[in-house]
């Protein structure tokens, strides 16, 4: 179906073409760009929330400012989409998150507007920082560098770094904090609170209109009123509302808040601020999925909720004859509840993912033991290490691609410390539509370099609550990282009753002959599906689940390699450096000689598409596994002495 933009925005082809336009013509392009939005998201999928929250500023933006020599940076990216379309992307953003379309999150590669590429939070004030700099540096002292960041994203540490150091630094930088009191679940901390004492503030607000209303009846020019001017200003700041401490503390000029939704308001503001130099902060209201009511109703179901009805808002589930397994992430959600009511020591923590993670369902459970503690993925480490001091077992959510952010804690503050922190990476292996920036390509490889760590993967959901189960005993004393996939399982009737795993125990799933498959977490669903294919043509090779990168099961792995001389391993996970590297460094130690091929995320960049669009890519789908063992036994084959 063919989505036709409204006459206006039809027209606008580049951000010069918004810039010739009326007060009035703006807030039409305002109308047109958020009704498309809708039109091609609802048909299309994508996130929805987010860029519906910010078409006003993101006209404003561009048509006061002269992109793309001035930077923009928006942090994160899902609220990129108005600024894709205005980018001379609308004709393809039906393409958005598809496989070979164009990027979810603002990429450099895809637009020389997009000048960060963007999707995890908390990025841009530093990289804007980084470009104002090296613009003052080139002496382009016309060039603006503008950041804008949600109040969510400005809780991670990041954030405050780049803050501190652009107070400092004498760049003219303009900081937008976008603030709507969520991400994708509702922000939480002292921040969310502060940041509501400025905009509940009626008398600060009340006054600061006041007293620039008498300004502004002050003759213009002469030292004196530009000084009563300055001290006026930062007398009422302090005096009238603790509003503008935290960021003129930072020396960040704070100007504020003002209605992001109101296009003239932060055209005529963003013209004042462009022309003010040094650094600054621009505090800015709005509503995550404005102008569609369902959305600014439940924000966190809108942020991204598939394919919808844009009439009646019902959003469309998959329709299916049989029971169906449920997502990896909600057996851990019901898991983690069952045995924290028998294992009061255990806590859950995730930062700002209750949702995805499905840790919500133990937040509204048991709220004294589980906590959302917001973006802050170092912060959410060393506090489950903290606990993990004082006897508790922390089940520490994250997803793989974000516990890249918080390593050097996973090393330092729980490793060599040895504690028994468990770390769920949720979202590993290939995500699909996010992209490069979530794809959990890389746990396996960086966990299972660092002493005392147990790296498992479930194949399945049962394997799931017994390595969850198996992690929260007292005989467990080292850090266990439990890492699963995105979406679904394969056991409607998942609920199975708890066992306990040998740490470092692989199974045998089936024996076979002339060749064996090793393969790690759910990947090994893609195996049994390639061997009922290839039992067919006469093939029977042999499969086992490894369940355990460290320690390896390395009885079973003698068993393989004095049995099998040809090998292949399967897993969701970077190639270099993953479990085929574990089994080749085996094998490698212990003198084996065999044919050892390694399937895996291969040592590139993988964009964006389906998971299994992604996994066929890759090479490690069911039909690759096949393929694989053919050519591996094509001697075999073609001289008739199968078996």
């Amino acid at each position: 179906m063919e989505i036709t933009p409204g006459p206006l925005l039809g027209t606008i082809q580049s951000p010069d073409d918004l810039k010739k336009l009326s007060s009035d013509q703006l807030q039409q392009v305002v109308n047109e760009l958020r009704q498309y939005i809708i039109d091609v998201v609802s048909l299309h999928g994508g996130h929805f929330g987010a860029s519906l929250g910010v078409v006003e500023l993101t006209v404003a933006l561009h048509h006061v400012f002269n992109t793309p020599y001035d930077q923009l940076v928006w942090d994160v990216g899902h609220q990129a989409y108005g600024h894709k379309i205005l980018t001379g992307r609308r004709d393809n953003f039906a393409t958005n998150r598809k496989y070979k379309g164009i990027s979810g999150f603002p990429n450099r590669a895809e637009s020389e507007y997009d000048s960060f590429g963007v999707g995890h939070s908390s990025t841009s004030i530093s990289a804007a920082l980084g470009m104002a700099m090296a613009a003052k540096y080139k002496g382009e002292e016309d060039r603006k560098v503008v950041a804008v960041i949600g109040d969510g994203a400005l809780t991670a540490g990041l954030a405050f770094e780049g803050m501190n150091h652009a107070g400092v630094a004498d760049t003219d930088l303009l900081i937008i904090l976008n603030d709507n009191c969520m991400s994708i679940d509702p922000n939480v901390g002292a921040l969310k609170e502060y940041l509501t004492d400025i905009t509940t503030s009626q008398t600060y607000n009340k006054l600061k209109d006041d007293i620039w209303k008498a300004l502004g009846k002050l003759p213009v020019g002469g030292h004196f009123s530009r000084e009563m001017a300055s001290k006026i200003e930062h007398s009422i700041k302090s005096f009238v509302s603790r509003s503008s401490n935290l960021f003129e503390a930072l020396k960040l000029r704070y100007f504020g808040p003002i209605d992001g939704h109101n296009i003239n308001k932060l055209v005529d503001t963003l013209n004042d601020l462009k022309n003010i130099p040094g650094p600054k902060l621009l505090h800015i209201i709005t509503v995550k999925g404005k102008g569609y009511a369902l959305a600014e109703n439940d924000q966190t179901k809108w942020h991204a909720p598939g394919l919808f009805d844009k009439i009646t808002g019902e959003i469309y589930k998959k329709k299916y004859e049989l029971p169906q397994p449920p997502k990896y992430q909600d057996v851990f959600g019901r898991t983690i509840i069952e045995l924290a009511e028998k294992n009061k020591k255990i806590f859950g923590v995730t930062p700002a993912m209750p949702s995805g993670s499905s840790l919500k369902f133990m937040m509204e459970a048991m709220p004294d033991r589980a906590f959302d503690v917001g973006i802050c993925e170092q912060h959410a480490v060393t506090l489950s290490a903290g606990m993990a001091t004082q006897g508790m077992k922390v089940f520490c959510n994250i997803y793989s691609s974000f516990m890249q952010r918080a390593y050097d804690q996973v090393i330092h503050d729980v490793a060599i410390q040895n504690l028994p922190v468990v770390f769920c990476l949720d979202r590993a292996g290939l995500v699909g539509e996010d992209g490069p920036t979530h794809h959990g390509a890389y746990d396996i490889a960086y966990m299972r370099c660092v002493p005392n760590i147990i790296v498992s993967a479930p194949m399945n959901e049962s394997e799931l609550r017994n390595l969850m189960y198996t992690a929260q005993l007292e005989s467990t004393k080292h850090p266990f990282v439990i890492r699963y996939p995105r979406g679904e399982g394969v056991m409607p009737e998942w609920k199975t009753p708890f066992q306990e795993i040998e740490i470092g125990k692989a199974r045998k799933i089936k024996d076979g002959k002339e060749l064996a498959i090793l393969s790690f977490g759910h990947p090994g669903n893609f195996v049994q599906s390639a061997i009922r294919t290839l039992r067919t043509e006469g093939l029977d090779p042999a499969h086992y689940d490894m369940r355990f990168v460290k320690p390896l099961d390395e009885a079973m792995l003698h068993e393989v390699f004095q049995k099998f001389d040809r090998i292949i391993t399967v897993e969701d996970g970077a190639i270099t450096g993953g479990f085929g590297s574990a089994i080749l460094e085996f094998m490698n130690a212990h003198n084996y000689s065999a044919t050892v091929k390694t399937l895996g995320i291969p040592d590139i960049v993988v964009e964006h598409g389906s998971p299994k669009e992604l996994q066929k890519e890759c090479g490690f789908d069911a039909e690759s596994i096949a393929s694989l063992v053919r050519e591996m036994m094509k001697d075999k084959i073609n001289t008739g002495i199968l078996g």
